[in-house]
């Protein structure tokens, strides 16, 4: 317990032989180290997790996402513990406010970063079905979006198809009135075309040489709508437009499963929005409170630093760091004065080398000096 504890001190940021002296403050100090661990702790499951989708399908994703993983939690750990060991609670609380106002919004910051690939792994069976649900529209959308290219690029062909179906309607439905007459005829039917005489007559036979006549055409029309509609087919094929199918429900759950990390972000993000496009409140409130979680958790030590009373491990590391600062300034008046002294030395034996020569330059030149010139 006693190594778990002092492991906690050093997460905080503690001078622990320091906080060792002052047993009342070791409990608060034990919190704030577990809360900054265990924050690294998350930032690493959740570094891993998204550097997983990153090379998901590659055989070395799992390494990638613990070599990451471990990277990212050890560096939220660290900025952790300096943001709370940084606080000064010797300054005034507006001052502290000041001081930690920067650091609250980093928290902020590094909580919605930590926050955001847990969500997606929360929501995972949701995201995949929204993502379903936009790579079947999609492929819709490019289908139709195909066919509608292909149409306008052959669209005399399609009038001309058209106009041919519709003419071959036509000729059937008039076909099709035509041996009801004839039928009328031969049975003596009385209508206001028809005779009411029984038998196979001379209007029975005018009747059915048109119905052949109009039968022969419409075999032929019909060969004309097979040629072109084999044309079109073909042209299709050419196009690719046979190729594109809608997605089955096997290849869709594929493509949900090899769904990136940019796709299942954004899939989350629209799952605050119902499929009609109105706004999913509980959904929407249950993605932000989840994000409101982690951040919170990730300020907490902050608050917790800035809500507690100045003890005496403060008192302590700030006397300490005056005494520090008292140490720092004597040494470096001692080396001032070192220096001084070193310099005056310095000069004093520059001073007499240099007059000693002077002095033996003078000598030397009296002894060459010509007296009797003078």
């Amino acid at each position: 317990m006693d190594k778990l504890n002092r492991f906690f001190w050093f997460c905080s940021g503690a001078h622990i032989p320091t906080l060792e002296k002052y047993p009342s403050e070791q409990n608060k100090y034990t919190g704030i180290g577990a809360t900054i661990f265990f924050t690294g702790l998350f930032a690493a499951l959740s570094g891993g997790y998204a550097m997983y989708f990153v090379f998901k399908g590659d055989d070395l994703a799992v390494v990638f996402a613990l070599i990451f993983g471990f990277l990212w939690g050890a560096a939220i750990f660290n900025m952790d513990r300096y943001i709370v060991s940084s606080l000064n609670k010797s300054a005034g609380t507006g001052k502290q406010l000041l001081q930690a106002t920067p650091r609250i919004l980093l928290a902020i910051m590094i909580g919605v970063v930590i926050s955001r690939p847990i969500e997606l792994k929360i929501f995972d069976k949701e995201i995949k079905e929204r993502l379903k649900v936009s790579y079947l529209n999609g492929q819709r959308s490019k289908i139709d979006t195909l066919n509608k290219a292909f149409e306008n690029k052959y669209q005399v062909e399609f009038g001309r198809l058209k106009q041919q179906k519709a003419t071959r309607d036509s000729l059937e439905k008039g076909i099709k009135a035509d041996r009801q007459k004839l039928n009328f005829e031969i049975f003596g039917n009385k209508t206001t075309e028809t005779s009411g005489v029984m038998g196979y007559g001379p209007y029975a036979k005018r009747k059915e040489a048109e119905i052949k006549q109009r039968e022969v055409e419409l075999d032929s029309l019909r060969s004309n709508i097979n040629k072109s509609e084999s044309f079109v087919d073909k042209r299709k094929a050419f196009d690719g437009l046979f190729t594109e199918k809608l997605y089955t429900k096997k290849q869709l759950d594929s493509l949900a499963n090899l769904a990136g990390f940019a796709d299942r972000n954004w899939a989350l993000g629209q799952l605050k929005f119902n499929v009609d496009g109105t706004r999913d409140n509980n959904t929407a409130t249950a993605v932000t409170f989840i994000g409101l979680l982690f951040v919170f958790f990730e300020c907490l030590p902050v608050f917790v630093k800035l809500m507690s009373a100045r003890g005496p491990y403060d008192y302590a590391t700030a006397d300490g760091d005056d005494v520090f600062i008292y140490q720092s300034k004597k040494d470096k008046d001692f080396h001032f004065e070192v220096a001084a002294n070193i310099h005056e030395t310095r000069v004093d034996a520059e001073s007499s080398k240099r007059k000693e020569i002077i002095k033996g330059k003078a000598y030397r030149d009296l002894e060459k000096y010509d007296w009797d010139q003078d």
